[in-house]
């Protein structure tokens, strides 16, 4: 059990032998924000206070820590930790070597077993795969070569259990995780079932082999196995083990049954915690949008008048060395007379939380400098409302799910202020939601100055240029999971735009052998415009999903398909200039500067009559160029690869035309000389042809 440090049953439980270390550890807690203890990369760190709790199902003791992870204001500030399915607590428990017992047992069935070659006899790979079990071999440094077998299911673990009992050699034992979790010794296997099963686990490991006794807990000692990593942890809801009475109890209707069981033992009962309060916007510095109050000794509180806002801040004011609020003592800002009254009144000094801005900011950027200048009256629109009807609400939110409980919920209070107020005639203030994944640090974490795994990216603009690391950015996965950095895949993407640079702007020297071949020029101008108007098919499609990645490996085809395309008769026609062009507005939105310096290189050169001085006009910018709309006609294929399949399994592939229907691809396929090979004595019991691209012949 994990208390806050803040919670009151902290100094009544605290033991004098563990006071000292708690009453440090609670100075050191109150001394950070909410947002430093929570935060997702932050190590973990906890005190044990001497005392236990009783777990009410099962009866046994469980070791009572405070840990700075753990708010108060969150729920009762207590929770019972259950490692193998929290993150926190997980981290918490390997670090201060706590037993990890699984209770909830994985959906996916996955197993993973590491067996060392020296604990069995012979060759226990034969008999892996005489069983059906897969395996690959797998090195562990300083500790050898290991049979890594996968398994799934229940029934596949028993009787891996098994065989692998059956070829252990005395005084070793392989481990079985994520699944079934068991230590297999060779007289017979020990579950992780409890916390007692953990300790004797360890017992016989520290017994049978020095290397272990540097783990206090099986779970910590396998952590220790990369290859494991995946199948440790899991918060997917699931069958429930190692429970007592509830072992075996849905995922699905778990939580409601336990509930229910600890209200009849009078010990719990089921509630819902919201963790809503009121939001303080107010902060006491210089640099912020001033509240618009003024305080007069006899009129009390008085808004300031509407004619008066926006109040503006002091810019002359001075920062003292005491680091106060300068508005406090600046005498222009701070004093003025009461609206009402007439009186010597005080503003108020305090400024509001950057939260209260960047709640509205896209409201603002509607049309930002509407009746500048201008008195304002109660009854005014913070935006033009023509402007407003057109761009509101917005259309695409795009962020980290961080954002959840932070900017997006303030902006969705304030856009339901406004809509009871009658300004806004919307409810939500975004239509759609797009969350960004992470870019993780080259060893696959989360970057932390902890971690020492943090990647500047000032220092690769430097080297390679911002569109590079852009583009690296994109293309480094989904752009909803994001993905590890990596130093040796930013290259890549480096040479691709150098081919890009060298095929739009490097023309002279280029092979001209095909160029004067008339017959073949039609068939490849038509060919590289079904390509060019393909792939800006698959870019429109791509950019309004987010599928960047796969947008730029597009791009990337397209670009190599250009290079090859330079060395023919294409070169230099309509369709290659189109084909230009069509490639440098893709990659505007993407690498924007290489794109434009291109653009207006190809500029300069079609208009040098109408712009002999050369110089940039944001008329040309390709920014400003509509986004180009593809032919239907053009990126239509002529012919597609027909996958022939023999009861699901790939035999041969076919070019065929991409209009074909079922009766030619099954003349086509049987006229395949592999095909024939693989139907040669068999009974043909069904064709299935799928989508003009497939057809499978399921025979016996």
């Amino acid at each position: 059990m994990v208390l806050a440090p803040e919670h009151p049953l902290v100094e009544k439980l605290t033991t004098e032998e563990h006071r000292a270390a708690v009453d440090a550890y609670r100075l050191q807690a109150d001394r950070q924000t909410e947002i430093e203890r929570t935060a997702a990369d932050k190590e973990k760190t906890g005190v044990f206070i001497g005392a236990y709790a009783i777990n009410p199902v099962n009866g046994r003791r469980i070791p009572i820590w405070i840990a700075d992870y753990v708010m108060v204001t969150y729920g009762t500030g207590a929770i019972m930790a259950v490692p193998a399915h929290d993150e926190r607590d997980f981290a918490f428990a390997l670090k201060f070597g706590l037993p990890i017992i699984p209770v909830i047992e994985r959906p996916d069935d996955l197993a993973k077993s590491a067996v060392w070659d020296g604990s069995v006899p012979g060759d226990f790979g034969a008999a892996l795969s005489a069983a059906g079990f897969a395996w690959e071999w797998l090195a562990i440094p300083d500790r050898g070569r290991f049979y890594a077998v996968t398994l799934h299911g229940d029934e596949q673990v028993r009787a891996y259990v098994a065989l692998l009992q059956a070829h252990l050699k005395a005084g070793h034992w392989a481990d079985v995780v994520g699944r079934g979790w068991q230590v297999v010794f060779h007289d017979g296997p020990l579950a992780l079932d409890s916390a007692a099963a953990d300790a004797a686990i360890m017992a016989r490991c520290h017994a049978g082999y020095d290397y272990t006794r540097q783990f206090a807990t099986p779970m910590s000692m396998w952590w220790a196995v990369e290859w494991y990593r995946n199948v440790l942890y899991h918060a997917d809801y699931g069958t429930m083990i190692h429970s007592e009475a509830f072992s075996g109890t849905a995922g699905a209707v778990a939580k409601a049954q336990v509930t229910r069981w600890l209200a009849e033992q009078g010990v719990g009962k089921f509630a819902v915690n919201y963790r809503l309060r009121d939001w303080l916007i107010s902060r006491q510095r210089y640099w912020g949008a001033p509240i618009p109050i003024i305080y007069c000794p006899a009129c009390g509180t008085v808004p300031a008048p509407y004619e008066d806002l926006p109040v503006l801040l002091p810019e002359d004011a001075e920062i003292p060395a005491t680091g106060e609020n300068a508005l406090k003592f600046h005498a222009g800002f701070l004093n003025v007379r009461c609206p009402q009254c007439g009186g010597a009144a005080q503003r108020e000094t305090d400024t509001m939380d950057t939260f209260m801005c960047s709640s509205w900011y896209h409201y603002a950027y509607v049309t930002p400098y509407w009746k500048a200048g201008q008195k304002l009256r109660p009854d005014d629109t913070p935006w033009e409302p023509d402007a407003g009807n057109y761009w509101l609400p917005v259309d695409q939110y795009t962020g980290g799910p961080e954002h959840a409980t932070m900017h997006l919920l303030y902006t969705r209070f304030f856009t339901k202020a406004l809509r009871d107020m009658g300004v806004a005639p919307f409810a939500e203030p975004m239509l759609r939601l797009f969350n960004q994944g992470i870019i993780l640090g080259p060893d696959g974490n989360r970057m932390s100055k902890s971690k020492g795994n943090v990647v500047a990216p000032d220092e690769w603009v430097e080297r390679y240029g911002a569109d590079t690391v852009r583009a690296y950015l994109m293309f480094i996965g989904p752009w909803d999971a994001g993905g590890p950095w990596n130093s040796q895949g930013i290259e890549g993407v480096r040479r691709f735009l150098e081919r890009v640079w060298n095929v739009v702007a490097e023309d002279e020297g280029q092979a001209s052998g095909g160029r004067s071949q008339g017959p073949k020029i039609a068939a490849q101008v038509r060919e590289l415009q079904h390509v060019t108007h393909k792939t800006l098919r698959k870019v429109t499609e791509d950019i309004e999903a987010f599928k960047f990645n796969t947008l730029l490996a597009a791009l990337m085809e397209f670009n190599n398909y250009l290079v090859k395309a330079r060395e023919t008769a294409v070169y230099g026609t309509s369709a290659w200039e189109e084909a230009l062009d069509m490639l440098l507005l893709m990659l505007a939105p993407e690498t924007p500067h290489i794109a434009e310096e291109l653009w207006q290189r190809r500029v300069q050169t079609r208009r040098v009559s109408e712009n002999p001085s050369g110089l940039f006009q944001a008329a040309d910018s390709i920014h400003v160029q509509p986004w180009p709309v593809w032919d239907p006609e053009l990126a239509k294929a002529e012919t597609v690869i027909l996958v022939v399949q023999i009861n699901g399994k790939v035999r041969d592939k076919i070019e065929a035309a991409a209009d074909i229907g079922e009766a030619e691809a099954r003349e086509l396929a049987l006229a395949s000389p592999m095909i024939q090979r693989w139907l040669e004595g068999k009974t043909v019991r069904k064709v299935i042809f799928a989508g003009g691209k497939l057809l499978n012949f399921v025979v016996s």
